[in-house]
């Protein structure tokens, strides 16, 4: 039997597209933005084999509220309660210091629903592949400084240090994210593997 993606699912795509237009990554190429939302969802749909559409709309999202203009209220009326709060559960607070919202990524990562897990887990993963390749643009050679529970390594460290401290943190969210998608997980560790962090 053939699925096919339903107007919703068409709709919140081209949402998400229209909102990140401007947007490009950190990539030396400066990718389109939108290309990481829909990796996010095409990962959770291929590789975690998730049907769950309210998931993968919140996934092509997940970034929206925080990146762009869009509200939560713009998100649950075009896309209903269940969606925004899939999305809500995924938004850092972005009025808070970068640090302690890596923080909170870790210490809040096992208190998600577990639909909300998955798209942490493929957000993780399609950034963790793009970071084994490109080193984004503006990173220098200082760090951030990072608090002391979450042990990671302060300032000041090398490019190459930043990025290895970038895959440490990411393990760290991803720890608290277990039991959630088996594929997925199997998928991470290789990575986490091959940086020597398992």
């Amino acid at each position: 039997m053939t699925t096919h993606p339903s107007r919703k699912f068409m709709e919140c795509l081209q949402y998400a597209a229209f909102k990140h237009r401007e947007q490009r990554r950190k990539d030396p190429l400066e990718t389109p933005y939108v290309n990481h939302v829909i990796n996010v969802s095409t990962i959770l749909s291929v590789e975690g084999c998730i049907t769950d559409e309210a998931v993968l709309m919140a996934a092509l999202l997940h970034d929206v509220v925080e990146d762009t203009d869009a509200t939560f209220a713009d998100v649950e009326q075009l896309f209903g309660a269940d969606v925004c709060g899939l999305v809500r559960e995924v938004t850092d607070d972005k009025s808070l210091e970068k640090q302690e919202r890596k923080r909170l990524q870790i210490v809040n990562a096992g208190k998600s629903s577990c639909r909300a897990k998955l798209i942490k887990l493929a957000d993780k993963l399609d950034n963790l592949r793009d970071l084994q390749i490109n080193t984004p643009r503006g990173w220098t050679e200082v760090g951030l400084i990072i608090p002391e529970e979450t042990n990671l390594k302060a300032n000041p460290f090398t490019l190459k240090e930043r990025r290895e401290q970038y895959f440490v943190w990411a393990k760290q969210v991803v720890d608290n994210l277990r039991g959630t998608n088996a594929n997925l997980e199997l998928k991470l560790d290789e990575i986490f593997r091959q940086r020597g962090l398992l």
